[in-house]
């Protein structure tokens, strides 16, 4: 086996190892929370920062803000979180864990995409540079440069203005 082959094959495992993780993390979730994986994860870090800000949760997510509505009106359909306006400004949104959401929150495992959000945070930017290089290559080989960024395992869609052909519609959902 040639160096080139070793490589390949090194990297087609880890592939292989990161699918079967976000895979059973997603199943594990589902089954200990009745939730969809970027549910779990909202109400997760809303019970780390909350109340917090829509906008603020968004950031903290690495997710658009309509995006992250969508995931909290569910959230709120479901009797797991509160919404609020600010008095002082009425634009502003708070969100709140209601006590059947701090309660799954409880019982819950980690979810993938928070454990990647938290595991990048805390590399360097050139390795993050690094690894984004290495991410858009992937992208390119499999011909996925123009595909919509799902979350992992859902159908939601991260909607970005940074994306062509994507567009955030404008809203103002601080």
């Amino acid at each position: 086996m040639t160096d080139k082959d070793r490589v390949i094959a090194e990297i087609a495992d880890d592939l292989r190892r990161v699918f079967q993780a976000v895979h059973s993390y997603t199943r594990r979730a589902k089954k200990a929370s009745g939730l969809t994986s970027p549910q779990l994860w909202a109400i997760k870090m809303i019970a780390d920062s909350g109340p917090i800000r829509v906008s603020d949760l968004s950031r903290k997510m690495y997710l658009h803000p309509a995006t992250v509505i969508g995931i909290l009106d569910r959230l709120m359909r479901s009797g797991l979180i509160r919404k609020t306006r600010s008095r002082k400004d009425r634009r502003v949104v708070h969100v709140t864990l209601t006590t059947e959401g701090k309660k799954i929150v409880k019982q819950s495992p980690q979810v993938a995409q928070g454990m990647i959000v938290s595991g990048l945070e805390v590399l360097s930017v050139q390795r993050l540079e690094a690894i984004a290089e290495g991410m858009r290559e992937m992208a390119a080989i499999l011909q996925a440069q123009e595909l919509p960024p799902k979350m992992l395992l859902s159908p939601e869609v991260n909607i970005s203005t940074d994306i062509p052909g994507q567009d955030g519609g404008g809203i103002n959902l601080e």
